[in-house]
Formats: structure tokens, sequence, C-alpha cells
């Protein structure tokens, strides 16, 4: 995204959303200055679910701030597994092939 893409008045954004792990779906949107987070998913296309949260930057966000030229709204899914217990298990496993 070079900023001389952007016409004069014009931000340029990215929404980025990962349904699953692995997979990074990203669509780059241009606004007039003034946009908010609100505007950016709406004109997305996107169905968003009342379960995700919002981040610009991996900063959580709320629907009526602005955005500024190149920021990037990321859309979090909820967590599957307690990261606590996501560590606990990968220590375990990675145990159990080390003595075989």
């Amino acid at each position: 995204m070079d900023p001389a893409d952007a016409p004069k008045g014009l931000i340029r954004v990215e929404i980025a959303y990962s349904p699953s792990a692995g997979q990074v779906q990203r669509i780059a949107l241009t606004f007039p200055d003034g946009a908010t987070v609100a505007q950016a998913l709406e004109r997305s296309g996107w169905t968003i679910s009342a379960d995700l949260r919002i981040g610009v930057w991996g900063r959580l966000r709320a629907l009526s701030d602005t955005l500024r030229d190149r920021d990037r709204v990321e859309l979090y899914r909820p967590l599957t597994v307690d990261p606590k217990e996501a560590r606990r298990q990968r220590y375990r496993s990675h145990r159990a092939t080390k003595k075989t």
C-alpha cells in the first residue's frame, strides 16, 4: 500500500480476518478522511457476527473510532482453546516424542 496510490482526501485501509487457523482473508478499500471502523466493516461486505472482536493493528477499537491512512482493521474470532491448556498439550506432546 503505497501512500502515493491514494488520492488526496482519501485513505487506504486493509481489513483482515482469519476464519480458521492458517487461513487469512484480506480486502483493501479506499475511504474519505474521517471514515470509521463501522463504515469499513459495512463496506467490506463480510457478514460480521456479534462474537467477533475488532482491532486496528492489534489494539481493540470501538466501531465509532476513525481510521487513518494505511490502517489495518482486524477481526478477531473467539479462542477455541485456553492458551494455557494449549501450551500444556504441546509440552506433553513434545515430551512424549523425546522419550521414544
